[in-house]
């Protein structure tokens, strides 16, 4: 009979290998789908344990109350891929509003109060990203933080502290209708995450985007106009504000400077919650919207269960934690996973 010839060590090693990479390459799968996995199993949950919440209305509630957050998410999502922050976009919502507002006090044309809103965001961007880039501010939390300060101040400055009550029907319409239940906001947010995915993933500047947020320096050398990048990151951020801001005044038929009052960090949890790289260089249109809908059908079920909402706050801050957890346990699977089949190779 013949008899096997034992495995050599560089045989063993060759057959231990290529299980090592399948377990991680599953691994990686697990992490990157583990926010869409969670918010299925999170409806899934809800919906059994909480009632009303699988209507058709409770649905078109949840759509509409996340619309806001999600455009903003979707904006603020650019920016982080850059490794920057917007902070300013809660206050460039409620400027935007309050300025919409007194032009329909002004002239009855709903295309100037549209214009007049959607220009005050891009107005606040375009100066954020300027000062930021041409200004040479070590980071844009600065910057950002500190028009946050002042967009606040000049909403509630003009408008006296107080909401202005009107806006055009379009506006009205935009914010607050509806066919059937479904939501005109939720259009509007299924077409700014459709340019967004556009522009990441079928545009140049797309891959301009993602070489600067994963090392600024080299993009630099390579010739990528970095600080039209950088500077465009922020245009689209003001102007996601300005939109946000437009359903929000739509929805209460008001300008008000105390709208939108912890979405800059709703945004924020957002982006990272839905699975993209706060360090930068990783993300798409899905992560937003992932995100933004955790939170959105976390705050209406415990709504609907009425739990307190000091709750929700410990709730939506454990999920940031374990979205930041996970990105840290990615990092680190991409990284073994590198190794092992370079070792393979």
């Amino acid at each position: 009979m013949l008899r096997a010839l034992p495995m050599t060590a560089a045989q063993t090693r060759k057959s231990v290998e290529p299980a090592r990479i399948r377990l991680l390459r599953l691994a990686l799968l697990v992490l990157r789908l583990g926010p869409t996995l969670i918010l299925l199993f999170l409806v899934l949950g809800v919906s059994l344990g909480v009632d009303n919440f699988f209507t058709t209305r409770n649905i078109g509630n949840v759509l509409s109350q996340t619309s806001v957050v999600a455009v903003l998410a979707l904006g603020q999502l650019l920016v982080i891929i850059t490794r920057g922050i917007d902070l300013s976009v809660s206050s460039t919502l409620a400027l935007s509003s309050v300025i919409g507002a007194i032009v329909f006090t002004h002239v009855d044309s709903a295309a100037l109060v549209i214009l007049a809103i959607l220009g005050t965001g891009l107005t606040v961007g375009a100066l954020n990203g300027t000062v930021f880039v041409l200004g040479r501010v070590p980071h844009a939390f600065i910057v950002t933080l500190a028009s946050l300060g002042i967009a606040k101040g000049i909403a509630l400055l003009i408008s006296d502290g107080t909401p202005i009550l009107g806006m055009p029907g379009p506006v009205q319409t935009i914010g607050g209708g509806s066919i059937d239940w479904f939501p005109y906001s939720f259009f509007v947010v299924i077409g700014l995450a459709l340019a967004v995915a556009a522009a990441c993933g079928a545009l140049v500047w797309g891959r301009w985007l993602y070489a600067v947020g994963g090392n600024p320096e080299a993009a630099r050398r390579t010739g990528i106009p970095v600080k039209r990048v950088l500077i465009a990151v922020y245009v689209i951020s003001g102007l996601a504000a300005g939109v946000a801001g437009m359903i929000e005044a739509g929805l209460t038929a008001t300008g008000s400077g105390t709208f939108g009052e912890g979405t800059e960090l709703d945004s924020i949890a957002a982006v990272i919650i839905g699975g993209a790289a706060f360090a930068g260089g990783r993300g798409h249109a899905g992560n937003a919207l992932v995100g933004a809908f955790t939170i959105g059908v976390i705050r209406n079920a415990l709504n609907l269960a009425n739990v307190s909402a000091f709750y929700q706050l410990i709730v939506i801050g454990l999920a940031l934690l374990l979205a930041v957890e996970a990105d840290v346990l990615r990092g680190h699977f991409e990284d073994r996973f590198r190794v092992v089949q370079a070792a393979a190779a």
